[in-house]
């Protein structure tokens, strides 16, 4: 939400990260995608929101010890290898995010109720359904735990990686691809995400599971 996951961690006085100041008018909120999660990440809100460490208090009581640490422990202190999980990072970053917008609202940077308008990248877009109270959190949270665990199995079980080609279109990035099928035969390659004009992300995968 404006860059806040990891900008606010830092604090939130003025300067170049934003200022401090009261709003009258409803925001329109963006909120971030799988990414954008960093060790320490909401500390600052943690320590200065009640609303916002009540967040974090139900999160961990939503998913206890399913991710192997309380998530917040993890958040907080990480290792960066255990928060860069897809099953760990996704519910990181969604809790995170919504502890950012109740601190904000009570520390009255927003104006109360609901944003004008809420959205987000891919992952963002459950945090946006949140904010704007379509979905109870809860049952957000357990949404996107089950959506970052199935990610993180599927990633496991293939042979994968991916890339971003910047400054690509779709044009370019379908040329490139079928540059490299023609050359790496047996192989799964596709354009994956089309983030931003400008930027396309491409999915490799191997045409054998793993363990086969």
């Amino acid at each position: 939400m404006v860059g806040f996951v990891g900008s606010l961690s830092k604090g939130l006085g003025p300067g170049r990260r934003g200022i401090q100041t009261k709003m009258s008018a409803s925001p329109v909120v963006l909120c971030p995608g799988q990414g954008a999660q960093s060790v320490g990440m909401g500390k600052a809100w943690k320590e200065k929101s009640k609303a916002a460490q009540k967040i974090f208090d139900r999160a961990d009581a939503v998913l206890g010890d399913r991710l192997g640490s309380k998530l917040s422990d993890i958040i907080m202190n990480g290792p960066k290898s255990a928060l860069d999980r897809t099953d760990v990072a996704q519910p990181a970053i969604f809790v995170t995010s919504i502890a950012s917008w109740e601190g904000m609202k009570e520390l009255e940077l927003v104006a109360p109720g609901n944003p004008a308008t809420a959205a987000g990248l891919s992952l963002g877009e459950y945090t946006a359904l949140t904010v704007g109270g379509a979905v109870e959190f809860e049952a957000a949270l357990e949404l996107v735990a089950l959506r970052g665990l199935a990610m993180q199995e599927a990633s496991e079980a293939v042979d994968s990686t991916m890339c971003a080609l910047v400054g690509a279109d779709e044009e370019k990035a379908t040329s490139c691809i079928e540059y490299a099928l023609e050359r790496c035969k047996g192989q799964v390659l596709v354009a994956a995400n089309f983030n931003a004009p400008g930027q396309v992300r491409i999915a490799k995968a191997s045409s054998k599971r793993r363990g086969s």
